[in-house]
């Protein structure tokens, strides 16, 4: 298989100078000390919630992106298969099947800062700490088609199905509509059933915020009944640092009418809600979310969470309920005692990204129903978390138990990432699709 280290990673990863600052700046951040509780200790409807933990600077523990060496590939949990379904992608980042089979990949990576956005020396000591984890390639804003004719687990048709996007994300396919969530808007392109390609500019349906796109990923679903769409929007902040005018629609999930554009918020106080997914048990609304950084290894648990409409889940000024982050100024004692405490917390800093049902036991007996959340892994925990894909079962609608590790191996023993997961995606043959944006592919998984 073709390393991940492309001309563009090779760019942004090399050059000892570059990362001088960085290098200065680690013994510093190692002052936050460390977690002091276990990784499974932040997971589950109840996890250990210590005291918060400020010093000078977050722990900054990055795995430095190599990508794959010829003929690797992540290690699958005993009983499964994996193989690369296509490689040389460019930053494959979400996935979405088409009703004949086809796979939709969403190559794509932030859109630039607005001048004067650039955001100080913390927004720069994180590019530098993204450039080394190879997030800051620039965009291919690129949707690829992936075909899989003969069935052989491999897409032997690779088709660039829409290009010329901004940082596109969430797609949803109604009728003869498909959707495409961009960094700035949802745009709307006629599909026909089996087009490799769409050349017809988009219809901009509705507007999303974006500006500084501290969280730039604009996850995508349609409403069962395809009246409307949801699309998940991260905040423009860590715990608003840049103001609550900047975060107005943000830290939300917005509901928008399909027929109209309108747009309003469905729940809000999610500090980036990437995964949206529909629960097929309980026909809930599910949500994976990115919780804020800075107070300690082992705060705050990402979680998953089913979303009331009109509910309010803490950001910024509490976490898993009425926790109180001491730094948001001023207080809101108000919205912290509304503040609903999430289902399922997912660890510390996983960056728990991707999250999709299982709609049948394909991944072994008392699966139907389980939730799969592909975990892109901590920059910002000692030791590192997340870089694996897991599964957490469900029953009657409802998380229970202990997640199962499904697909591991994304770091080496060195530390060093040769991959990471992001959007994961069940497909109607049966197997498990994982977007890995390090590694520039996208693995599938099945059952022996």
């Amino acid at each position: 298989m073709t390393p991940a280290r492309t001309p563009r990673h090779r760019a942004a990863l090399s050059g000892a100078g570059r990362l001088l600052p960085l290098a200065l700046l680690l013994p510093l951040a190692a002052c936050g000390g460390g977690a002091t509780l276990p990784e499974a200790a932040g997971y589950g409807p109840h996890p250990q919630l210590p005291e918060p933990r400020q010093g000078l600077l977050p722990t900054v523990k990055v795995a430095k992106a190599t990508g794959w060496p010829e003929g690797a590939m992540p290690t699958p949990a005993p009983g499964f298969r994996v193989q690369p379904f296509a490689s040389g992608l460019d930053h494959p980042r979400w996935l979405y099947e088409l009703p004949n089979g086809d796979i939709l990949v969403a190559e794509s990576n932030a859109p630039p800062k607005p001048e004067g956005m650039g955001g100080g020396l913390r927004a720069w000591v994180q590019g530098l700490i993204m450039r080394r984890a190879g997030a800051r390639t620039p965009s291919a804003n690129r949707i690829t088609l992936l075909r899989d004719a003969d069935g052989d687990g491999r897409a032997e048709t690779r088709t660039a199905f829409l290009e010329g996007l901004n940082s596109p994300f969430g797609m949803a396919l109604v009728g003869s509509d498909l959707y495409v969530a961009n960094a700035d808007a949802v745009l709307r392109f006629p599909y026909a059933p089996g087009a490799t390609r769409i050349d017809v500019p988009g219809e901009r349906l509705s507007e999303l915020p974006a500006g500084r796109n501290h969280h730039w990923t604009k996850s995508l679903v349609a409403s069962p009944d395809g009246g409307r769409l949801y699309v998940g929007v991260g905040s423009n902040s860590n715990v608003a640092e840049h103001g609550l005018e900047e975060e107005r629609d943000r830290a939300a999930i917005l509901e928008i009418d399909r027929a109209t554009g309108a747009r309003r918020v469905f729940a809000s106080g999610l500090r980036n809600p990437v995964g949206l997914a529909w629960n097929p048990q309980s026909g809930a609304l599910w949500v994976a979310v990115n919780e804020r950084d800075e107070i300690g290894d082992d705060l705050v648990p990402d979680y998953m969470t089913a979303v009331r409409p009109g509910g309010f889940y803490g950001w910024p000024y509490s976490y898993f309920g009425q926790h109180v982050d001491a730094r948001v100024a001023p207080q809101r004692p108000d919205l912290v005692a509304r503040a609903i405490a999430p289902d399922y917390a997912l660890g510390a800093h996983t960056a728990s990204l991707g999250l999709a049902f299982l709609p049948d036991g394909r991944m072994g007996p008392g699966t139907a129903g389980a939730a799969v959340v592909g975990q892109h892994g901590s920059w910002n925990r000692d030791p590192p978390a997340g870089y694996r894909v897991i599964l957490v079962p469900f029953r009657d609608g409802r998380p229970e138990g202990a997640p199962v590790e499904l697909l591991a191996g994304f770091r080496t023993p060195e530390g060093e990432a040769r991959g990471r997961p992001v959007g994961v995606l069940p497909t109607r043959d049966g197997a498990l699709l994982v977007a890995d944006d390090v590694g520039n592919a996208v693995w599938r998984l099945r059952r022996e």
